[in-house]
C-alpha cells in the first residue's frame, strides 16, 4: 500500500513546475524534488516543449570572476544571504524567491540577466563547499564574490577597478555607456528588505 501524501505529492508537482519555469537543470530536479526521474522528465516535457537539456553542471568558479558575471552573481548571492538570514523558509524556496528578485532587479534596469538559474544554484553549492567566498572592497564597501582564501585585505571590487575591455563584449555596450546602471548593493537591501515586507515574492 502507498503511503505518499496526495497533498505532498502536490507540493513536489508545484516546486518541479516552478523550477522548471526558472530553467533548472534535470539533475537539480533530481536533487531537489522528490518525485521519479520519468515523472520530471514528462513534466519538463509538458512545460517546455522539449526535452530536459544534457550535459555536465557548471564546475569552475572561474565563470563567476569575469567582469560582468561577477557583478551578477555577487548581487544574487547577497539577496540570497539576506532572505536566508531572514527567513524561516526551506533553502530550495530561499534560492527560488532569491532568483525571482534577481529578475526583477535586472527587468528593472531593462538589461538582460546574465546569471542563470543553474549558475546560481551551482553558486550556492560552492559557496556551502567553501570554494568561494564574499570580499569586502576597500572603496565602497560592498561585497563580491571572490575565490575562498584570497586575501581581503586591500580588496577592490570591479566595479570600482573594471577591467579595461569591461562593457565592450557583446551585450554590454548600454552598461558600458551608462544606459543600464547596476543596482548598488544598498538598493539591492532595499530590494529584499520590500519583497520580504510585502509577503515574499510568488
Amino acid at each position: 500500500m502507498s503511503t505518499k501524501s496526495v497533498l505532498g505529492e502536490v507540493r513536489e508537482v508545484q516546486l518541479a513546475i516552478q523550477l522548471i519555469h526558472l530553467g533548472a537543470r534535470l539533475q537539480f530536479l533530481e536533487s531537489e524534488v522528490g518525485l521519479s526521474r520519468e515523472r520530471l522528465i514528462r513534466l519538463y516535457k509538458e512545460i517546455k516543449g522539449v526535452s530536459p537539456p544534457k550535459g555536465l553542471l557548471p564546475f569552475s568558479t572561474d565563470w563567476y570572476m569575469t567582469w560582468l558575471a561577477n557583478i551578477h552573481s555577487s548581487m544574487f548571492y547577497n539577496m540570497y544571504q539576506f532572505m536566508k538570514t531572514h527567513s524561516d523558509e526551506e533553502k530550495v524556496w530561499v534560492l527560488i524567491k532569491s532568483y525571482k528578485l534577481y529578475l526583477q532587479q535586472i527587468e528593472a534596469q531593462e538589461s538582460e540577466p546574465i546569471l542563470d538559474f543553474t549558475r546560481a544554484y551551482t553558486m550556492v553549492r560552492f559557496f556551502d563547499s567553501d570554494m568561494l567566498q564574499l570580499s569586502t572592497c576597500c572603496r565602497c564597501a560592498g561585497q563580491f564574490v571572490a575565490h575562498a582564501h584570497d586575501h581581503k585585505s586591500g580588496y577592490v571590487c570591479v566595479l570600482c577597478r573594471p577591467p579595461s575591455r569591461a562593457g565592450k563584449a557583446r551585450g554590454s555596450e548600454r552598461a558600458a555607456a551608462g544606459e543600464i546602471a547596476v543596482p548598488g548593493m544598498e538598493s539591492i537591501g532595499l530590494a529584499v528588505e520590500s519583497a520580504l515586507d510585502g509577503g515574499g515574492l510568488h
